[in-house]
């Protein structure tokens, strides 16, 4: 995949790219929207933006790329690929704005390294860069295609038909194709972008898992109302906006569903772990598993805070009731009931069935402390899928 004259040098110089890649990534995002003001406004998060968290994600996922092809200049990484491109695609992204990020990101790598960049430094990240480029966009053509859309023409208006407060700041939103046409289908595990207007006129975009079973007769997303300092941030533009303004009867501009997290068709015992508003997809699959009388094992494993903030905790016991053979595990940091925990999650007790596939969704701190326990008790790597909602920092920081 990437030329041998290339992977020498990009070896080479991967050390001093990879040190300097956070201030590059810094440097693009300035000059990109310096000259494009309406992607901070329409396209990126803020948010993440403001936090860093997105300059975070963009260094790992580059720094990987590069350090991939290295290590196998013939083997194209698509899991971290597909991820990365389902992302794109809920989000509208098209061909034409690659061409864009490439002019601003080596205008700031060329700033950074100085010197340090030769034509021949120059030419071999260059190839990187249009390696990854043109991966996605292949990628997330076929993604367009298969949900029948133009490319970036991901956007359908959908009516709010009930809204349920299910703790205090999350609330559930169950949505119908405002034009009465059939919904979309989706895999248990996919989410939707949502774009609303503020009121400053941006129309601020993020994603939330769908929290039903493809079978249910409604669409709909559990949404937590983003406090920031609690978060180290900015409070939850779009979050905070949801919340406090959209009643049953308001549209929202939602797209088509994405997301590489899905449950795979089998009958392998299952095991699906959350930690806060993580259960979401957890609970689309759980759902599924119901409706289709999934008969082998199933153990489904959540933390939080306390009962109270444990978001469809009612729906988390009671799917696992419908099932043949499956069992739930709640661990709460304070206020924990009888036959719950108390703390942080931790499977010394559960026992985990030979075969087990298990999905997770939560904070990276929580996935990387459940992946090591059930390394531990021998479930495969290939076995241990993830979700991370935002930005991928598994990869700035693996």
């Amino acid at each position: 995949m990437l030329s041998e004259k290339s992977t020498a040098t990009v070896r080479a110089t991967l050390p001093a790219v990879g040190a300097a890649i956070g201030d590059i990534t810094e440097l693009f995002y300035g000059k990109l929207f310096a000259a494009h003001p309406e992607l901070i406004r329409d396209l990126f998060n803020r948010g993440n933006q403001n936090a860093g968290l997105q300059k975070q994600a963009l260094a790992g996922s580059i720094a990987a790329f590069a350090t991939h092809l290295v290590a196998h200049p013939d083997i194209r990484p698509d899991v971290m690929l597909n991820r990365i491109a389902h992302k794109h695609a809920s989000l509208g992204v098209t061909r034409e704005q690659y061409p864009i990020v490439h002019k601003y990101l080596f205008e700031a790598i060329v700033e950074i390294l100085g010197e340090a960049v030769t034509p021949e430094v120059a030419e071999a990240w260059d190839e990187v860069y249009w390696l990854m480029a043109n991966a996605l966009v292949t990628i997330e053509e076929r993604l367009y295609a298969e949900r029948q859309v133009l490319a970036g023409d991901v956007w359908r208006e959908w009516t709010v038909a009930a809204r349920v407060e299910e703790t205090a700041d999350c609330t559930t939103f169950q949505l119908a194709p405002a034009d009465g046409a059939p919904a979309p289908s989706y895999k248990p595990g996919q989410y939707v972008s949502v774009q609303v207007e503020l009121p400053d006129g941006a129309r601020q975009i993020r994603q939330y898992s769908l929290s039903t079973s493809p079978g249910s007769a409604v669409r709909a997303i559990t949404v937590k109302r983003v406090h920031g300092p609690a978060a180290a941030g900015p409070d939850g533009e779009v979050s905070g906006h949801l919340h406090a303004r959209v009643q049953v009867g308001d549209t929202l501009r939602v797209s088509a569903p994405y997301g590489d997290l899905t449950l795979r068709d089998s009958n392998a015992p299952v095991l699906l772990a959350s930690a806060g508003i993580g259960c979401t997809p957890m609970l689309s699959m759980l759902e599924h598993l119901a409706d289709t009388a999934h008969t082998a094992p199933v153990t489904v494993l959540h933390a939080d805070r306390s009962p109270a903030d444990h978001p469809l905790r009612g729906d988390h016991r009671a799917l696992t009731h419908k099932l043949a053979d499956a069992s739930a595990h709640f661990w709460y940091e304070e206020s924990a009931e009888p036959g719950h925990h108390t703390g942080h999650m931790d499977l010394g007790a559960v026992p985990v069935a030979p075969g087990t596939k298990a999905y997770l969704c939560g904070p990276l701190p929580f996935m990387r402390a459940v992946r090591e326990q059930l390394l531990a008790k021998g479930v495969p790597a290939a076995d241990i899928h993830y979700e991370v909602f935002g930005p991928d920092l598994w990869l700035a920081s693996a």
